[in-house]
């Protein structure tokens, strides 16, 4: 992530990791239809950002905050916590790209 210097590229990495906490959480039978609700949900508005404004310049402390974010949704090996954090992580992604969740 060291050469990523936008807000697209930022919130395409988030986007990735994103995907993967939602395939964990899919693991969770009954919590199915909720979780694919609310992961296309939110992929749908972190899409936006990037269509909207992807080419703008991200500052460094915004780009740690993003990864660090990121580095901790990497940790989650739960499939009940990882739907825990589904709207969580959005929310947080967002507003450190200086976005309204």
């Amino acid at each position: 992530m060291d050469d990523v210097n936008t807000i697209g590229d930022v919130a395409q990495q988030a986007l990735d990791a994103y995907e993967a906490l939602a395939a964990l959480a899919e693991d969770v039978e009954d919590e199915w239809t909720y979780v694919t609700d609310l992961s296309a949900a939110w992929r749908a508005r972190i899409e936006s950002v990037i269509a909207e404004r992807g080419g703008e310049p991200l500052d460094p402390p915004a780009l740690a905050a993003v990864e660090r974010a990121i580095e901790e949704i990497g940790r989650i090996g739960d499939p009940h916590r990882a739907i825990d954090w589904l709207s969580t992580f959005p929310q947080v992604a967002l507003t450190i790209l200086g976005e309204q969740p």
